[in-house]
């Protein structure tokens, strides 16, 4: 088949690891060192993050007629800023599904729950440096959850809900001025599917 004839998707084959190594190991993430075999003659060592994946959520709410987004404003330390995001949060609990993991994400961080909740989007978020996979879930028939008594700390307790005309919000992405990157493809993917 010619090259440009295949489907167009990634194809997994991970190379031969010719060694492998912890070089620090952390509370959400570790840093791996790889020399890994490329081919028979080409051998490279390579640094990456090892993460244990993560989920996000793009709640979407038809109000008037126009399709709304529920935004969450959070203070991101490396970033050095407050960010517009979608709600998310880390596979950290063994053995739950992704799509438990976003219900749970999404109740923690806006007080609601999805009547429905399917995937959106699959992302390598920096594939060059991080094993890190995020599934996206869009969640819609929303309620607000009547007994919401979990308790936000750390950069969770500043958070900011805001729903957004979701044209609006692919116009800020677009523009940048939203600039987390799960939140831009998620935003845009919706705007995609409604067309």
């Amino acid at each position: 088949m010619a090259r440009d004839a295949q489907v167009l998707r990634d194809e997994p084959g991970r190379r031969p690891v010719a060694a492998s190594s912890t070089v620090f190991d952390g509370a959400i993430f570790d840093v791996v060192r790889e020399s890994v075999d490329f081919t028979p003659e080409v051998r490279f060592v390579r640094e990456y993050m090892r993460h244990c994946g993560a989920v996000a959520v793009l709640a979407l709410e038809e109000r008037e007629g126009i399709d709304h987004v529920l935004l969450i404003r959070q203070y991101r330390h490396p970033a050095g800023a407050q960010l517009w995001e979608i709600p998310a949060g880390l596979l950290d609990v063994a053995g739950e599904e992704p799509s438990l993991a976003a219900a749970r994400e999404l109740a923690e961080e806006t007080g609601r729950t999805a009547g429905s909740l399917t995937p959106l989007l699959t992302l390598r978020p920096s594939p060059g440096g991080s094993d890190e996979v995020i599934h996206v879930f869009l969640a819609m028939q929303l309620a607000v959850l009547e007994d919401d008594a979990y308790v936000r700390t750390d950069e969770e307790a500043e958070i900011l809900t805001r729903w957004v005309p979701l044209d609006e919000a692919a116009a800020a992405a677009l523009a940048g001025e939203i600039t987390n990157a799960t939140a831009v493809a998620a935003i845009l993917a919706a705007r995609a599917r409604r067309g």
